[in-house]
């Protein structure tokens, strides 16, 4: 099956300055590499230790024989700066420096290592060469330490490698009504990232072309089996199955030098007339195969999913950051039971392209907006294709990747959770909670002019998120600050 995101091939080299032993750097180097796959890590341990410029050629064949796309550098003693900075320079893929502390005070005497100041000196090589890397939060630490900073360098250097070989296919102009979706896409090109910008006319010339197509009916039975007793509208299925294949189909013939793709399509409102359905639950399918289809045609929504997929493995899914909890619904299920007042929470919804592993009773409907204005006196029929529900209740991230209107890029994280209450409304939607979020709401989403649409991840995962910013050279983080910390222009008397 098509993967995605990207393998994580790790690859260590030692290094150690000259005119310190290095045995010390190759029985460190050993340590941890066994306490990695211990852990249940992979990654091939070079055995060229790096004390020259000789030792870099080295090490970089034996890393690119060895398939290698993401780089540790570790200081098993001083390091020398220059040298072990070159290969990471050389390196075609992400890297990270980290540092090996002294064990025991029997090294001290005549085998201290002093990692803890080479580490100083690299970081310095680093910024005078201009090189983007990942230095853990202490990036100095025992066999186990090293390890576990290894493990959290994994799905950072995913984002990297996924977004450096990423390919978005979008159809439609990006949307008048939604004027947040024309963000300036430069910065994403000066990242890596293929677009492919196709017209409306592409995706329905392609759509027609598989009409009965033979393998229609395998994917309704696929749709059939998921949806089991939320399957309300089966009559609607071929046609999406139809659509879906059509997406497939021209990734597979689209994709050319990229390994990855994310869609960005147009959805409403001429979709509905011309294709006769809605997409949503074709999109929310597409997220579960790892393959985010953003709706509004929202190109850098469609990037923040990916990001999300590299850095969890798992699916996302994109909503907006849509309405207020109602203080009726506040008091009866909130209050007293969880620890947020009322403007800390907020309903996330969308149409219905979240993935149905995310709702709690996936069901097939319609999408009730548009049918105010397409059908507003028929049944349902061109505006059937939502995956409606509650969405689960648990730990999730809210995310975005954005450009600013002078194109530059910035970011949030928030972490918080989706609460287990019940939201009485319809799409797919759920109440969150995050901590300090009216404050959120007002000094970042919208003093920083972000637009409505949200990743969300289904977990905590703000750590690597940030630090792949950084490693991607995102200046601006924001995230929702505490009690006392106050906004760069916050009201210090409000």
């Amino acid at each position: 099956m098509f993967e995605n995101i990207p393998k994580v091939a790790l690859g260590l080299v030692a290094t150690s300055r000259d005119c310190f032993p290095i045995e010390l750097s190759r029985t460190r180097r050993d340590a941890v590499v066994e306490a990695y796959r211990a852990a249940g890590g992979e990654i091939f341990m070079a055995q060229t230790i790096i004390e020259n410029e000789a030792d870099v050629l080295k090490a970089e064949e034996e890393l690119k024989a060895a398939g290698c796309n993401a780089l540790v550098v570790f200081l098993g003693n001083f390091g020398p700066e220059g040298p072990e900075t070159m290969l990471a320079q050389r390196f075609q893929g992400p890297s990270m420096f980290v540092a090996a502390a002294e064990e025991d005070t029997d090294v001290l005497a005549s085998s201290r290592g002093d990692a803890y100041c080479g580490m100083l000196n690299a970081s310095y090589s680093i910024g005078l060469k201009g090189m983007r890397v990942y230095i853990p939060e202490y990036p100095v630490g025992t066999y186990d330490e090293v390890a576990a900073m290894i493990a959290e360098f994994v799905p950072i250097a995913a984002v990297r490698i996924g977004l450096s070989n990423l390919k978005v296919f979008s159809f439609g102009p990006r949307p008048y009504d939604f004027l947040a979706c024309n963000a300036p896409i430069k910065p994403l090109f000066d990242l890596g990232i293929n677009i492919q910008e196709n017209s409306e006319l592409d995706l329905f010339a392609a759509y027609k072309a598989h009409a009965g197509d033979a393998r229609i009916p395998s994917v309704v039975a696929e749709m059939e089996k998921e949806l089991g007793q939320g399957n309300k509208m089966p009559g609607i299925l071929p046609r999406l199955a139809q659509y879906e294949l059509t997406l497939l189909d021209w990734r597979e013939q689209n994709l050319g030098a990229a390994k990855y793709c994310v869609f960005a399509n147009k959805c409403w409102s001429a979709f509905q007339t011309e294709f006769g359905f809605v997409p949503c639950y074709v999109n929310s399918r597409m997220a579960a195969k790892l393959i985010p289809v953003s709706c509004e045609v929202d190109i850098y929504g469609a990037v923040t999913e990916f990001i999300i997929s590299c850095v969890t493995g798992a699916a996302p899914t994109i909503l907006d950051i849509n309405n207020t909890v109602p203080e009726d619904m506040y008091a009866e299920h909130i209050a007293g039971k969880y620890d947020y007042a009322l403007n800390e929470t907020f309903m996330g919804f969308h149409c219905g392209n979240t993935p149905a592993c995310y709702l709690k009773k996936p069901e097939m409907k319609y999408q009730k907006i548009m049918k105010r204005s397409l059908e507003p006196d028929t049944e349902p029929d061109i505006t059937r294709g939502t995956l409606e529900g509650d969405i689960i209740d648990g730990p999730i991230t809210f995310f975005r990747l954005q450009s600013t209107a002078d194109a530059k890029l910035q970011s949030y994280i928030a972490q918080g959770e989706v609460l287990p209450v019940e939201t009485k409304s319809f799409g797919g939607i759920g109440v969150f909670a995050i901590d300090e979020m009216a404050r959120f709401y007002r000094h970042v989403l919208v003093a920083k002019h972000y637009p409505h649409h949200g990743g969300v991840a289904f977990g905590h995962v703000g750590k690597a998120l940030f630090a792949a910013m950084k490693l991607l050279g995102v200046q601006d983080v924001a995230f929702n600050q505490p009690k006392g910390m106050l906004y760069k222009d916050e009201n210090p008397f409000a």
